[in-house]
């Protein structure tokens, strides 16, 4: 007889620094036909720089590694390695101990590269063992070493709503922000976690999104490391291209220009961007205008795939069964804006969702 639901954690090692590890195949490897009898699988990451893309989307790319590693890659471009982020000056990181700041890996390419694609820590897929399934790692070989990956899997049958609620957040009063929602001070996370146990949900998922009438925000889930999000992203958000501009170092043979180069130079490096979303995507050539046009009229909002809910995993790791919200040491759920709300707070819809 087939248990009601069947989880399996996994622990692959990248073989370099952007890789695309087919996760469905692994644990055929390990675990044989052990999915085979559930009709869906929800794939959870535990890290900030690696994840899973949602299962549209890489049928649209064709279920292919090359496809999807070549949709990647333009996120790169726009947020090229050693580019002058704040993240990745370590002399400021204030929450490291002098022995961490030698191993720590410069990342903040790979922490944008992650928003800006739409990676998600925890993804819903209909199950097929036959198709890949993408473990998509972003920074897994850097200049200290290798890093050692860890996901889970969860096969089920049916998903069932057991309850709903609507929260109100507070945010600044600038335009540009970026809010913590596993912040103590709200009391969110906590709320959330007390909730999923009175509910009694062994395994399931926490999804949090924005109310329908929100506007000019997404949610994505990530490190709230502070130089990160009050920094680098609030850049991104003003001027997605103000990495990808900064990277030619010949402009630096003339200071007064680095302006107007910077503007033509990533004009010109953007249109090879939206080239290759073309080539990736199948799309007509005659959408490069329009894209290009978007994108400069308004910014992070048109071209960085920020999304409008983030989902969250529960599941019963102690002995007594009860179920709890899962999260890796870093990762927190984050809510981005880039123009202000009517008032000074933002409305999420919250759904709990047990497994069966």
């Amino acid at each position: 007889m087939t248990t009601l639901t069947s989880e399996i954690t996994l622990e692959v090692q990248p073989e370099s620094r952007l890789d695309v590890i087919d996760i469905s195949s692994r644990v055929r490897e390990q675990f044989g036909d052990a999915l085979v009898p559930y009709r869906k699988a929800l794939y959870c990451s535990y890290h900030t720089t690696a994840g899973y893309l949602e299962q549209s989307l890489c049928a649209r790319l064709r279920h292919d590694r090359e496809a999807v590693q070549a949709f990647v890659e333009p996120f790169q471009k726009l947020f090229p390695p050693r580019a002058p982020y704040r993240h990745d000056q370590l002399h400021l990181r204030n929450e490291l101990s002098d022995e961490q700041k030698q191993c720590e890996p410069r990342n903040a390419d790979s922490h944008l590269t992650f928003m800006g694609a739409g990676l998600e820590n925890c993804v819903t897929y209909v199950n097929d063992p036959s198709t890949p399934v993408f473990f998509i790692d972003l920074d897994g070989v850097h200049e200290a070493g290798v890093r050692t990956r860890k996901t889970t899997v969860i096969g089920y049958n049916q998903d069932e709503r057991v309850s709903e609620m609507e929260l109100t957040v507070p945010v600044s009063h600038h335009a540009v922000d970026s809010i913590n929602l596993r912040d103590p001070r709200l009391g969110l996370f906590e709320q959330l976690d007390e909730l999923v146990r009175h509910l009694e949900i062994p395994k399931g998922r926490v999804e949090i999104s924005l109310a329908p009438d929100e506007r000019h925000a997404g949610l994505t889930v990530n490190e709230y490391e502070t130089l990160l999000m009050r920094h680098d992203l609030m850049e991104v958000l003003r001027n997605p291209l103000r990495f990808m501009a900064e990277k030619g170092k010949h402009m630096l043979q003339d200071p007064r220009a680095i302006r107007s180069k910077a503007k033509n130079y990533a004009k010109y490096d953007l249109v090879q961007v939206v080239n290759e979303f073309i080539d990736v995507l199948g799309l007509h050539q005659s959408v490069v205008e329009r894209l290009i046009d978007k994108f400069f009229a308004a910014g992070a909002s048109r071209f960085l795939r920020m999304k409008r809910s983030v989902n969250l995993m529960i599941n019963n790791t102690d002995e007594h069964g009860i179920g709890h919200i899962i999260h890796g040491q870093y990762q927190s759920p984050i809510l981005v804006q880039w123009d202000r709300p009517e008032g000074q707070t933002r409305r999420l819809h919250v759904r709990f969702v047990r497994f069966d």
